[in-house]
């Protein structure tokens, strides 16, 4: 076992104290040094020693001295270590397509539901995408911009006004938006647009970046 597996198991107590702080956790995409320590049972020295050593990818806060870690690192050093993470999450980040296109979402199953980096919920309305939502508690929303039933910047104001959900990030997907509709989903709570058609590669790579953001 590493170093870092073996202060796991005698540093901190018991795994089960850490549940719920893990549960908690669970919603978030980035982590602090102090958070990750706590989820791995272990000092935040020995993170940060980890971190400045290479084993533990992440990143520093801009004009700061401040070390982030993403959750996908996070579990990925936990996983090489020994250090129980079922806990935590399953390391894969959690999408819900909202899109009243049966082509669109059988493409997103075909492109996202093969990928084990990501676990995948299908929506066709804004109605649908709400319960949805509340029960899957997605990481990224794919949203179509003009559903049936209700217009994507409704949704994202609905979503970012909710203090629970509040970190859920949002990407509007569409194949005619004029670049005013554009500015307007953005100011709303979205945080980024892919214009149909895109590539599967494209939109892995759109979303990736989304759990680092």
């Amino acid at each position: 076992m590493s170093e870092v597996g073996i202060q796991a198991t005698i540093g901190g107590g018991n795994i089960m104290s850490n549940t719920e702080k893990v549960r908690d956790a669970s919603a978030k995409q980035v982590f602090t040094t102090g958070e990750a320590a706590e989820i791995c049972n272990v000092s935040q020295q020995t993170i940060i020693r980890c971190f400045d050593s290479g084993r533990l990818n992440g990143f520093r806060v801009p004009g700061s001295r401040f070390r982030r870690i993403p959750r996908i690192d996070l579990i990925r050093f936990m996983k090489v270590n020994d250090i129980p993470h079922e806990l935590f999450d399953s390391g894969t980040l959690r999408v819900l397509a909202v899109d009243d296109d049966p082509i669109i979402i059988r493409m997103l199953e075909d492109i996202l539901g093969k990928d084990d980096r990501f676990e995948l919920k299908t929506a066709i309305s804004g109605y649908e995408a709400g319960m949805m939502t509340r029960e899957f508690r997605p990481d990224v929303i794919l949203l179509d911009y003009m559903l049936p039933d209700i217009n994507g910047n409704i949704v994202c104001e609905r979503i970012k006004s909710d203090p629970e959900l509040q970190d859920t990030r949002i990407v509007i997907i569409s194949g005619v938006v004029r670049e005013q509709e554009i500015k307007t989903l953005l100011a709303a709570g979205a945080e980024e647009f892919i214009p149909k058609p895109f590539t599967a590669d494209d939109l892995v790579d759109r979303l990736l970046e989304q759990a680092t953001a």
